[in-house]
């Protein structure tokens, strides 16, 4: 019998209020280690604040949000950079930078977390391989589909190793054929171990995919919806080169709020 996975997040009567609007009232979950989450409900129904709360973007009013065993009540701007190279971020809007080609954009995260520069090239190249870019690394942004967008995302996302990936709605500006293959690409990355926390409002996505479900309807969350099935395969050789904890999520784009 395998042993069970530590909780990695966990939310104890979390409330946040900006002002006098409440975001989210008494929430409290767990996400395991190697969890793949949705979390879903109506635009402003607090998807995202709860991503803000686990990146530490935002702080709750109330209650603890612990992730990897540390309370975020606890960081500050010393050691919040660091804290945030355990987490990569796949934005709805892509965040790219339209000056940079492909390999430049999967760089620039590596040079956040001061990565030397003499190793770039070998793990920006395997990133692109893993995403399907390989072709494109030349490319600057005007040149590429959406889908090929929202993949550079992902690939800056895991350039820096992060034990918890965080994706805002990530095929909410996709076709569906597109965003399926990017569904396709993330359930195996969650395969190899990753955990993955997804807003999401497309319930066919969360139908066909049968993750675990936390669904938040207005202010407060209601009961798991689903879990996953304990089904994690070893097919995806090429992810186990990114060993988990390395790195660091490149600051710039904030997640907007729903």
């Amino acid at each position: 019998m395998s042993q069970e996975e530590p909780v990695l997040i966990n939310f104890k009567s979390v409330t946040k209020s900006y002002g006098s609007i409440v975001a989210l009232s008494d929430m409290s979950f767990d996400v395991k280690k190697g969890e793949f989450v949705f979390i879903t409900g109506p635009s402003g129904a607090g998807k995202t604040t709860i991503l803000k709360l686990i990146l530490g973007e935002v702080l709750p009013t109330k209650g603890e949000v612990r992730v990897d065993g540390l309370n975020l009540a606890n960081l500050n701007d010393k050691n919040l950079p660091s804290y945030r190279q355990r987490i990569g971020v796949i934005f709805q809007d892509f965040k790219v930078l339209s000056d940079r080609t492909v390999y430049e954009n999967v760089a620039v995260a590596l040079a956040v977390i001061g990565l030397p520069e003499p190793q770039w090239e070998e793990r920006v190249k395997h990133i692109l391989r893993l995403v399907g870019l390989s072709r494109q690394a030349n490319f600057f942004p005007s040149q590429l589909s959406g889908g090929e967008l929202q993949r550079v995302s992902l690939a800056r996302a895991l350039s820096i190793n992060p034990k918890i990936i965080l994706a805002d709605e990530p095929t909410g500006n996709l076709d569906w054929k597109t965003a399926d293959g990017l569904m396709d690409l993330l359930e195996k990355i969650n395969k190899e171990g990753k955990t993955i926390i997804m807003a999401t409002h497309n319930m066919e996505i969360v139908d066909k995919y049968k993750k675990r479900v936390i669904h938040v309807d207005g202010k407060k969350e209601q009961v798991d919806i689903g879990k996953e099935p304990n089904n994690k395969k070893d097919n995806t050789d090429e992810i186990k080169d990114i060993k988990e904890g390395e790195e660091s999520h490149p600051e710039g784009g904030k997640i907007k709020e729903k």
